[in-house]
């Protein structure tokens, strides 16, 4: 039975941070260049949201790691949370 929960706990899964989301008419999506700036609707101190399979499960500060981003978890669900966000 261990195992089989240590074959579990390898998959692999889509971990996304979201800085922020807005809507756009199609007319300004498709004026989008090179160049184009998109103002979204969060303040740049707040907090990002972290999704795993598109259901947040926590949240978290960008940092920069070297010469990447990086994002310092901040608050996080629970077990029971994280899990289920992996069904469908």
């Amino acid at each position: 039975m261990a195992n089989d929960l240590s074959c579990v706990l390898r998959l692999e899964v889509p971990l996304i941070v979201q800085i922020a989301e807005r809507q756009m008419t199609l007319a300004e999506v498709t004026a989008l260049a090179p160049g184009s700036i998109i103002e979204l609707p969060k303040h740049v101190d707040q907090e990002l949201d972290v999704l795993v399979n598109n259901h947040p499960i926590g949240q978290g500060k960008a940092v920069k790691v070297g010469e990447n981003f990086g994002v310092r978890i901040t608050d996080v669900g629970d077990r029971a949370e994280r899990v289920a966000a992996l069904g469908g």
